[in-house]
């Protein structure tokens, strides 16, 4: 047992490990924790609802966490720079919003957005937005025609399309407007565990056929049985969507939100648009942050990860291409300006 436990801790050291998305309150003891966890690259949410001056502190704010953490992260300015992390021992920081506010009303600013490192973007976290619709809203009337010109110009400048939190006509929309592969950073299959966040078989499929990308989410919320869903069947759901899509078209994306107060998920799920309080996942009675997994509390368990990738059949190959290679891959396409 312990004979396998050091070849799956030795085959995890060598992998490059991609966290499609991660929104945490950060800090140099979560960065050591991503590095302890053999993370290369992580997607951080950099806004949700922010408009532009917001986005700008908030990349004025990660440029002080480069600078004071130079020894463990960088910033990932182009997929070349998630090889050069692994090569550093330092993980990669790569920049991204939950919504397309921070273009505001002006197709101008993807391009200013993307100069200044913002390399993927959903066009709308839950609600209606200016792009398209999100997974809340009762009737889904699909990508708009400025998000049809945005979705555009975000294929010319390199800026990954991002549908995570958007509605199914919305996501089908996008699969099939954007010229280039779209991802799906942080979700799970509907069949799996039925909630609003989640996507049918037919946007999956749809997503796999055009080359896009599924990051698998390990928020509680999103998962069979919640905080007491078993490693198992995580796996087990992940071998079910490869069948589906194909073993290129999956990866990790944790939805990781630590150390994060309650008002941060209140800011995530109102924003500035309800006066009434929406709770998003949860309800009244179960508001706050969901308990964690027991096994994924935080990044230092990605290597649990590979160890039941590995247990549920998948060879080291195919686990390599789920922990992070399928990421880099689609990245390295994704992220060329046109």
């Amino acid at each position: 047992m312990q004979q396998q436990q050091e070849l799956h801790s030795s085959l995890h050291s060598d992998l490059i490990v991609v966290d499609g998305l991660q929104y945490s309150n950060w800090n140099r003891a979560i960065f050591e924790q991503l590095r302890e966890g053999g993370v290369t690259m992580v997607h951080a949410t950099i806004v949700y609802h922010e408009q532009i001056r917001e986005t700008l502190m908030r990349i004025a704010e990660w440029n002080r966490h480069f600078e004071m953490n130079s020894d463990l992260i960088m910033p990932v300015r182009s997929a070349a720079d998630i090889r050069l992390a692994k090569q550093l021992g330092k993980v990669g920081v790569m920049f991204g919003a939950q919504n397309c506010s921070p273009i505001e009303d002006d197709i101008g600013m993807v391009e200013v957005m993307r100069e200044l490192n913002l390399m993927i973007m959903q066009l709308t976290y839950n609600n209606q937005s200016l792009l398209a619709c999100g997974c809340y809203e009762a009737e889904d009337s699909g990508v708009t025609r400025f998000g049809r010109q945005a979705i555009k110009e975000m294929n010319r400048v390199g800026m990954i399309v991002d549908m995570s939190h958007s509605g199914e006509r919305s996501t089908l929309d996008a699969i099939e407007i954007s010229e280039r592969p779209i991802v799906i950073s942080h979700a799970n299959p509907l069949s799996f565990h039925e909630a609003k966040r989640n996507k049918s078989d037919k946007v999956l499929k749809a997503l796999g056929e055009s080359g896009g990308l599924l990051g698998f989410s390990l928020y509680p919320f999103h998962l069979k049985n919640g905080p007491d869903c078993t490693l198992e069947d995580f796996c087990d759901m992940v071998a079910s969507t490869a069948d589906l899509m194909g073993i290129e078209q999956i990866g990790i994306g944790t939805d990781l939100c630590q150390e994060q107060p309650l008002s941060v998920l209140e800011w995530m799920r109102n924003g500035r648009w309800s006066k009434s309080m929406d709770y998003g996942e949860g309800s009244k009675a179960n508001a706050d942050w969901p308990r964690p997994l027991s096994w994924f509390r935080d990044s230092r368990d990605f290597p649990n990860l590979t160890a039941g990738l590995l247990a549920r059949g998948f060879n080291n190959e195919d686990v390599a291409r789920i922990m992070g290679q399928n990421w880099l891959n689609f990245l390295d396409e994704g992220l060329k300006a046109r």
